[in-house]
């Protein structure tokens, strides 16, 4: 029963923010101040044009009755034309995401293999109050990384790497050479507030009896630190991670445009410059989509990996 009422649990909450967030994005073209369509067309387009337009995107149909003919559309993989290029808004989506997720897969592989051994490594050496000056340098150098937004650190290392040094690509997608720039923008203030979580999660976990206990056994400092310490430090590090991806797939729409990258992130900048409205309602509704899988996704492994926190929401 336990297992169950957390899937029914999941499951309303899920379906309850899902409709929310259709809702918002179907009323996002509604709450536009004056007509979307000639906004999107220009003050210049003809009458006519911009009437056949509002016929066509159904705009001239009541409220409820475009709900649910937007309801179904999605329900069909239907979402919307767009106004500029009138291309349908899915067949966009489906070219640009696989580009974003190609920068934002690699980025959040490269956190994890960073923060993870890292965060494990300061534990260690800065446990008990020992290495002071280590501990102040690692956690000055991660705030300060943390703090840096993603873009402004996208434009220092174009300008370090490809500008001065002539390394890598200033921009476009060109080879392997062109990933590492925007991965590393990506990723660097993400991996420094992971390290940290783990660092902190595993100084807790070091000081209880299970790890004198391991200890007394004579384990080997790697046994103790990857086989007991480790595994038992996660439950937050798995929750911040979740929501790192989150974060870092929202992240590439400034990183992707400093890049010129073509993909969902460039793409809905270009769309809210031209009014592209079906094009914003769908990105964003991807986008919302996106995030809400992944909680689930993070919610469902934290229950797999500690069972008693079902008892506990029990």
């Amino acid at each position: 029963m336990t297992w169950a009422s957390f899937a029914l649990r999941r499951t309303r909450r899920f379906a309850a923010s899902l409709w929310v967030l259709v809702t918002a994005s179907f009323l996002m073209i509604h709450l536009i101040p004056g007509d979307p369509v000639r906004g999107a067309l220009g003050l210049t387009a003809p009458v006519e044009l911009v009437n056949a337009r509002r016929a066509a995107l159904g705009l001239d149909d009541p409220l409820w009755s475009q709900y649910l003919g937007f309801l179904r559309g999605l329900v069909t993989g239907d979402l919307g034309t767009s106004m500029i290029s009138n291309l349908p808004v899915a067949q966009t989506i489906g070219e640009r995401l696989p580009e974003t997720a190609k920068l934002a897969l690699p980025a959040f592989a490269v956190v994890l293999l960073v923060a993870i051994p890292l965060g494990l490594v300061m534990a260690v050496l800065t446990r008990g109050g020992r290495r002071r000056g280590g501990e102040l340098a690692f956690t000055s150098t991660s705030v300060f990384l943390a703090a840096i937004p993603e873009f402004l650190l996208a434009v220092g290392l174009v300008y370090g790497f490809a500008v001065q040094l002539a390394w890598f690509p200033v921009a476009g997608r060109d080879g392997l050479s062109s990933y590492v720039l925007p991965v590393l923008a990506l990723s660097i203030a993400p991996a420094a507030i992971l390290a940290r979580i783990v660092r902190v999660e595993l100084l807790s976990v070091l000081g209880h009896d299970y790890i004198r206990t391991a200890r007394a056994k004579r384990l080997t400092a790697r046994l103790v630190y990857t086989r007991h310490a480790l595994p038992n430090a996660l439950t937050a590090t798995l929750t911040l991670a979740g929501l790192t991806l989150t974060s870092m797939v929202v992240g590439t729409v400034l990183v992707e445009n400093v890049f010129a990258w073509p993909g969902m992130g460039s793409t809905i900048v270009a769309s809210i410059l031209q009014k592209d409205y079906p094009m914003v309602q769908g990105i964003v509704l991807v986008y919302g989509a996106m995030v809400l899988l992944v909680n689930l996704l993070v919610d469902v492994l934290l229950a797999v990996l500690d069972p008693r926190s079902l008892i506990k929401e029990g």
